[in-house]
């Protein structure tokens, strides 16, 4: 008896050291940290201090009378212009997920945000797993990092406690 519940153990140690790393990888990134989506913030410095995986999470906090979010092209960034049928999000807390690798460019449209406000901010999305050229990205600000797959991890925990029991 003692035999099986180590071998039901064992195959759940397995298990977590298999999947846990899994489920920690996506991330929610609050952009400008505790600044949040502003004017005359350096969102260059600032996404390129941090490390940007499929299955991220880009949320951007700000006052929803005051700005938006707006997906352009690379073209349409460096112009600070929106395209007609572009994504436009205005709520003050929109959260967009990066799913596939490649680069990203969001402008702030209202009034002259982006030209002249610095509201404009571009992301390089790499593949899961993948580690920039220059090493592992500079610690994040707790605030703007959130490990965005908790319930997966509990989810183990409370696996691998349960098997122990039996």
């Amino acid at each position: 008896m003692a035999s099986k519940h180590m071998l039901v153990a064992v195959a759940v140690a397995a298990l977590a050291v298999a999947f846990l790393p899994g489920l920690a990888v996506a991330s929610e990134h609050v952009v400008g940290d505790d600044k949040g989506w502003t004017l005359q913030f350096n969102y260059t410095a600032w996404s390129e201090s941090r490390k940007f995986v499929v299955g991220d999470t880009l949320l951007f906090k700000y006052g929803s009378s005051s700005h938006n979010v707006v997906e352009v092209g690379g073209v349409d960034f460096a112009a600070c212009t929106k395209p007609a049928g572009a994504n436009t999000w205005s709520t003050g807390e929109d959260r967009v997920t990066l799913h596939k690798a490649g680069r990203r460019w969001f402008i702030c449209d209202i009034g002259e945000h982006c030209e002249k406000g610095g509201m404009k901010f571009k992301v390089t999305v790499d593949e899961a797993g993948a580690l920039p050229p220059n090493g592992p990205p500079a610690p994040s600000n707790p605030a703007g990092k959130v490990h965005a797959k908790h319930f997966g991890v509990a989810a183990v925990t409370a696996l691998a406690a349960a098997a122990l029991v039996l």
